[in-house]
């Protein structure tokens, strides 16, 4: 591209100068507008939370001054439309060229393929690139090139292929467009992503929170320095600073993966060369975690419909409850089991818990309650400071028993039990759960079970100031073994139905089996993708068959992070 290109960067969720190769194609070869369209209209039933979006707003303003330190200032635009604010603006400064990173989320996939196609057609040059991922969806494929749809195989793989950290240095100057100050743009403040009700909660999150790709950078080096070394540890305490808090800033890509997996790596062989063996189990741990949230948009991208419905086919014939009441219950922490409600309690007056409270309060939600999943998906995403859908679609998925590798149907974890290991202390229900502050550690995952006098020297009154059991431990499990039982009934006679052109005994065999219906896409470039450019590529469902096989047995006790691992503990004691 020669000196007097114009070009267009459009952000999106890769809100940081360092390591973003959108910006940096557009500083080397030319004039740039940086820009950042705010269209509520598009984001459908995801329209971001409160939380979520104070903390866009206060990355975007982070950005801003970034971008001012080096000419030129992010240009804010609220639309109806992304692609007339995008046609806009090109049509104002005259640019010949749009640059952006990839998404990878259903929505942003079928919004991204329009504008592109509408763009390319109109003579616009269109380049996007992988700021998000060490691995393209499209790269990673099974040796008969079919998408992995268990994450240990895609894992594997992924981990038998070079890798290329290279990090792409943040320009030192940007020159600006021609025309900038006619583009129909406007002040951060009437984009509308913070009202002046939230104001007053919103200005508690300051004060655990600084956003800002700057920001990330230094909580990176805080957590390789001071946590990493215990992280296989302390990974799984759900009261403290425990992890590496580092969620937030990847949602609105402030940091790059490439740049978290480099400074590990280094680390690790650092340690290697130390003689330090402790230390590679939580490195370990933690690329996988890495793992996890490469896998989220591998699935999300190859399966889109799994925002709606499982990956496992027979799952649709799941008689999942549309209780109402329950589904309160349990957003207000009134379940009546402690940990649950704890962990429900702290995210609601902060947007934010540990990891493991996430699995515990879901799995609650959809072994218990039997309440459908999507329900759950939906109030995460309004609710988390780092709700990202597509880690936690993976992680809803995987809780419910929709994945190949998910937790068995029919598991059914105690809180008193997972209690009694993450906290063992009770302090995390003590601090959350203050009508429970005075009972003794002995009772306190359990207060049904406490004499009637320890509980009024306690001061607790069940199912006055503190509730009852929502649900008896084994009602709960008669019900979901009658419910996974319905469901393989009904799985089993819709197969039979298909195959009603077989002899008998044939289909009578058939009934006795249980097998996982596993939909399989071709990755195959020539055969899976479509390219709306050399640069994207765009998923199909044509190529979505039938996989049925046996389901194997799982060990009860492992488990599967709800969202990618790099979510952490508290960082204050309340927000809100």
């Amino acid at each position: 591209m020669g000196s007097q290109t114009k070009t267009i960067v459009w952000f999106r969720r890769d809100l940081r100068i360092e390591d973003n190769p959108a910006l940096a194609t557009a500083a080397k070869d030319g004039r740039v507008l940086p820009v950042f369209v705010w269209c509520p209209s598009e984001e459908g039933q995801f329209f971001p939370g409160r939380v979520s979006r104070w903390w866009l707003k206060q990355s975007l303003e982070h950005l801003d001054q970034s971008l001012r330190s080096l000419g030129v200032p992010l240009v804010f635009i609220r639309a109806e439309s992304t692609l007339a604010a995008l046609l806009q603006c090109i049509g104002t400064v005259g640019a010949t060229r749009l640059v952006y990173n990839h998404l990878y989320d259903p929505v942003s996939l079928v919004r991204d393929h329009k504008i592109k196609s509408q763009l390319e057609t109109l003579g616009i040059s269109v380049q996007s690139f992988n700021g998000d991922l060490l691995y393209e969806p499209w790269e990673i494929c099974d040796e008969s090139g079919l998408a992995f749809t268990t994450f240990d195989a895609y894992w594997s793989k992924c981990m038998s292929l070079p890798i290329e950290p290279t990090l792409l240095l943040p320009p030192w100057k940007l020159v600006p467009l021609e025309g900038t100050g006619s583009v129909v743009s406007c002040p951060i403040e009437e984009l509308g992503l913070e009202n002046e009700i939230e104001k007053s909660s919103n200005a508690l999150l300051s004060r655990c929170w600084s956003p800002g790709w700057s920001n990330a950078d230094k909580v990176l080096s805080e957590f390789i320095s001071g946590h990493l070394l215990d992280y296989s540890e302390n990974r799984m305490k759900v009261e403290g600073t425990t992890t590496s808090l580092l969620s937030p800033y990847l949602h609105y890509g402030e940091l790059s993966i490439r740049k978290i997996y480099q400074n590990v790596r280094i680390k690790q062989i650092q340690w290697a060369k130390e003689g330090n063996c402790r230390a590679e189990g939580s490195v370990n741990f933690f690329l996988r975690s890495i793992g996890l949230r490469e896998y989220s948009r591998y699935l999300c991208f190859n399966f889109p419909f799994t925002y709606e419905r499982s990956l496992l086919g027979n799952l649709k014939h799941y008689p999942w409850r549309a209780d109402e009441g329950q589904f309160k219950s349990w957003r207000q922490g009134r379940t009546g089991y402690p940990l649950v409600d704890a962990g429900m309690r702290e995210l609601w007056a902060t947007g934010w818990i540990h990891n493991r409270s996430r699995v515990i309060v879901a799995s609650f939600f959809v072994k218990f309650l039997l309440l459908p999943w999507t329900w759950g998906l939906k109030y995460f995403w309004d609710t988390l400071l780092d709700a990202d859908l597509e880690s936690d679609i993976l992680g809803w998925q995987y809780v419910s028993g929709s994945l190949p590798d998910g937790h068995e149907l029919k598991r059914l974890d105690s809180p008193e039990v997972q209690g009694q290991k993450y906290d063992p202390d009770g302090e995390y229900v003590r601090n959350w759960i203050p009508e429970l502050a005075r009972v003794p550690t002995e009772w306190i995952h359990h207060p049904w079970d406490a004499p009637r006098t320890l509980l009024k020297a306690s001061g607790v009154e069940l199912g006055l100031n503190y509730p009852q059991p929502i649900i008896e431990f084994d009602t709960a499990r008669d019900q979901l073994d009658d419910a996974v039982n319905m469901m393989w009934q009904l799985d089993r006679a819709s197969r039979v139905a298909k195959l009603s052109g077989l002899k008998e005994v044939v289909a009578d065999n058939l009934i006795s089996l249980n097998t996982l219906d596993i939909p399989k896409v071709i990755v195959k470039e020539d055969v899976f993708c479509s390219s709306s450019s050399l640069d994207q590529k765009v998923p199909s469902l044509h190529n979505m068959k039938d996989n049925p096989v046996k389901k194997k047995p799982k060990d009860e006790e492992e488990d599967f992070d709800a969202q990618s691992s790099l979510e952490g503990s508290r960082p204050c004691k309340k927000t809100a």
